[in-house]
């Protein structure tokens, strides 16, 4: 979350920017590999010492930090609430919730909440061997909520927390999270001002650096019935848009450009010799065609002995012959 904050701090200078942090982890030793906290800030709320950090960066953020867990009841209601009337305009909803926590629990709260509401969010998260990652584009309705195909532990209803071994924390490397944040932060770009292509889903494989890319449409058996109801509620709108006529394509004329040096491009196979190559056209259905041909076999002759004489003996009147290749 902190590399996120600290890419998303940098890109607002000189913009009004107002960021809502939510996390109720304190700081330890172990997360200096951020390269975000320092060690005296260990024991702090990490939202506590995210605001600190960052205010030093750019001071001229809107900064509002909750140190509570999103998905207690009590807590829930308010995290709502915060997304619905926290915008940089009091009462009116934020622009964009975005998701970098490290379980699924978490994620399922942010998913019921931004469904609820009809709030679009991003998701993203990092493997536990820290060598591939992930965003994902959520807009209620229109794309693939969390829930319309969870990973197995939330589909399976297992407890994630007894996958979990007891003072034993999944690997963590800066720049995994690091590429991951920037993917994240370039697409928040794009949504907000609109430019460029945002990616439904973008992955990230650091062993292959692999980039698989896809959409995902919502499950219309979702478990989530707000997720359902944004469908119906989507499906109405598109239904009102005026139908887009796709221009008639035209067939571009190949024109071939004079040059200085009188350089022309002729094939060096004639059209008859080109028919001869090639074999019969199997009948096959509309809209298939074959890459070529096998040409008919030519029987061909053996050609003819031709017996060449050397030389002839008076004596006993018998010749050398030579066979002419």
């Amino acid at each position: 979350m902190m590399t996120l904050a600290t890419l998303l701090n940098l890109i607002s200078v000189n913009e009004e920017f107002l960021l809502l942090l939510f996390d109720y982890d304190k700081v330890e030793l172990a997360n200096m590999n951020r390269l975000f906290f320092q060690p005296h800030q260990a024991g702090l709320s990490k939202v506590q010492a995210a605001e600190f950090t960052l205010r030093n960066i750019n001071p001229d953020v809107v900064f509002e930090v909750h140190n509570y867990n999103i998905t207690t009841v009590e807590h829930f209601e308010h995290f709502m609430n915060r997304i619905s009337n926290g915008g940089l305009e009091e009462g009116k909803p934020v622009d964009l919730v975005l998701s970098c926590v490290d379980n699924f629990e978490a994620r399922m709260a942010i998913n019921t909440a931004c469904n609820e509401l009809g709030q679009t969010w991003m998701e993203s998260g990092v493997s536990e061997n820290a060598v591939s990652g992930h965003i994902q584009l959520m807009i209620p309705g229109e794309s693939a909520c969390f829930a319309c195909a969870p990973p197995l532990v939330v589909a399976s209803n297992i407890d994630e927390k007894t996958l979990k071994r007891e003072g034993v924390c999944a690997a963590s490397l800066p720049t995994t999270m690091g590429v991951v944040a920037g993917i994240l932060v370039q697409n928040v770009l794009k949504f907000l001002l609109n430019f460029g292509t945002v990616s439904f889903y973008l992955g990230y494989n650091a062993m292959q650096d692999f980039f698989p890319t896809m959409s995902m449409r919502p499950n219309p058996q979702c478990d989530d019935r707000n997720c359902r109801k944004q469908q119906e509620e989507y499906k109405k709108k598109a239904a009102t848009r005026p139908a887009q006529e796709a221009a008639p394509e035209e067939e571009e004329e190949i024109v071939h450009e004079d040059n200085e040096w009188g350089i022309e491009l002729v094939s060096e196979v004639s059209e008859e010799e080109l028919k001869n190559s090639s074999g019969p056209i199997p009948d096959l259905p509309e809209g298939i065609t074959v890459a070529y041909t096998v040409p008919k076999k030519i029987s061909v002759q053996p050609a003819l002995r031709c017996w060449e004489v050397l030389s002839v003996s008076m004596e006993t009147g018998t010749a050398h012959w030579k066979l002419r290749k």
